[in-house]
């Protein structure tokens, strides 16, 4: 049973992305050729930009297909929702990178007709066919370059030396030509950004401005296990030799993690239920504003902090840098009060 099926039957809500392999033959090219053909228009969906304006991130439309699932001895039978969702930055990107992809393969496969010290010749169009294809494959654009390969005999004539006869010998060496299959490569672009996802909620508790905002949004524990293992906790590389060293370590980054994303949701949900947006977090562009910092951009917010402790004969003086408007409202938004900075100034065994 797929997770879709087992969650319908435990009377949950789905809303998931459906790889190539969950669609029915051909169902993609036939909803996108209904957009391309001008036969099915497509709603925007918008959400607030950097700088608190609308912005279209992404277009699309639905469709129904009807779902059964055996359960044990019942057939479960519910509706489901497909949406066909465009991203308006993912599809440029995409294309950028599959131009650049074709162009290396170029570049590469045409190097092989190179001849010159450290070049490889390739005798026979067996050896060099294999080498194309290796390129073709490594760069993922086996159906977007068209290639011929040739096979070229010279003859040779070497002159009679030391009792040999005189011959004719033959130097053999393949080329290739290459070049892109425009039609293969602009149907490839057409299809890029494009994305189908599946959920069994109606329509009425459920748009599709709302399920591509909702899914957009999702937790996602990979990004803790980023965090965890590059910036800013950098649990590798580890360099720690002893087993009991490195489950220490490990447990205390770990509740580091939890500070970072505690952190970060508290300040997300305060700002959300303010309906307002945080600006100065971005160096360079101090009227960016955001609805969705960051932990670590907040921290960094912090980073110009000074403590000065001067030790004198009778006494000891101790001054810490006063607090900037952004760096007051930060603590205003995690629901801290100024007090616990200032108490960094006081001589106290207390933690502050």
């Amino acid at each position: 049973m797929t997770e879709s099926g087992r969650r319908r039957d435990r009377g949950h809500f789905y809303l998931c992305p459906l790889p190539q392999v969950q669609l029915a033959e051909g169902e993609l090219d036939t909803a996108l050729e209904a957009v391309w053909r001008g036969e099915q228009s497509l709603r925007p969906v918008q959400r607030a930009g950097p700088t608190g304006e609308l912005e279209v991130i992404a277009e699309g439309y639905e469709y129904a297909v009807a779902m059964s699932q055996q359960v044990g001895e019942q057939v479960q039978t519910w509706t489901e929702r497909r949406l066909v969702v465009r991203s308006v930055r993912q599809a440029p990107a995409a294309e950028a990178a599959l131009r650049a992809r074709v162009a290396k393969a170029i570049a590469q496969i045409d190097a092989l007709n190179q001849r010159g010290r450290g070049k490889k010749r390739f005798e026979t169009v067996a050896a060099l066919r294999q080498a194309v294809v290796a390129i073709v494959q490594a760069y993922n654009v086996e159906n977007l370059l068209w290639f011929r390969l040739t096979q070229h005999v010279t003859p040779r004539p070497v002159r009679a030396y030391r009792g040999q006869p005189a011959r004719v010998d033959h130097d053999r060496h393949a080329t290739v030509e290459v070049c892109v299959d425009e039609a293969a490569l602009e149907a490839a672009v057409r299809r890029l950004g494009w994305r189908v996802y599946g959920t069994n909620q109606p329509v009425e508790s459920l748009s599709l401005e709302q399920a591509v905002l909702a899914y957009r949004n999702e937790y996602q524990v990979e990004r803790s296990l980023g965090r965890l293992k590059g910036r800013p906790l950098s649990l590798t590389p580890m360099y720690v030799q002893r087993d009991d060293h490195a489950t220490g370590l490990i447990r205390l980054l770990s509740i580091a993690l939890r500070v970072l994303t505690l952190l970060e949701f508290v300040g997300r949900r305060q700002l959300a239920a303010e309906g307002t947006r945080l600006a100065g977090l971005y160096a360079g562009n101090p009227r960016r504003e955001t609805a969705r910092p960051t932990a670590e951009r907040l921290l960094e917010a912090f980073e110009d902090i000074t403590l000065t402790i001067v030790k004198g004969s009778q006494q000891t003086a101790r001054y810490v840098t006063a607090l900037s408007p952004l760096q007051q409202r930060i603590l205003e938004l995690l629901g801290f009060s100024s007090v616990l900075y200032t108490r960094l100034c006081t001589v106290s065994s207390e933690p502050p």
